[in-house]
């Protein structure tokens, strides 16, 4: 199972496997407090295109098209991903971005799910 969750929400053993998958530490959040297993900052969108999209609904559409295109290069890291699903049951995709409907973690959550 692959969730998706902010790193402001607190961690839950149901979480399974954690993984920090934007390419900035969320501002304000510990080490300590975000207890992540691993942070994969190269499955992140491209500073281009985190900048450009820059968390506008408006842009949502095309950024989704854009963050797929990236991820066809990155096929190692969605494996990488896939491997941990099968090892630990759960994974959970962790993001900073406060709109829970418009970033990164969403794309990659379904990404995942056809992979």
């Amino acid at each position: 199972m692959i969730k998706i969750k902010r790193a402001y929400q607190p961690s839950e053993e149901s979480d399974g496997f954690r993984i920090l998958i934007d390419r900035l530490w969320p501002r304000g959040i510990s080490k300590v407090k975000a207890k992540l297993d691993l942070w994969m900052k190269d499955i992140a969108p491209s500073n281009n295109l985190r900048k450009w999209f820059d968390h506008d609904p408006v842009r949502w559409d095309e950024f989704q098209s854009k963050y797929n295109e990236e991820l066809k290069d990155k096929k190692e890291f969605l494996k990488q991903i896939k491997e941990l699903e099968k090892s630990n049951l759960t994974v959970t995709l962790v993001y900073g971005a406060k709109d829970e409907e418009h970033n990164n973690a969403v794309v990659l959550r379904d990404v995942l799910k056809n992979f």
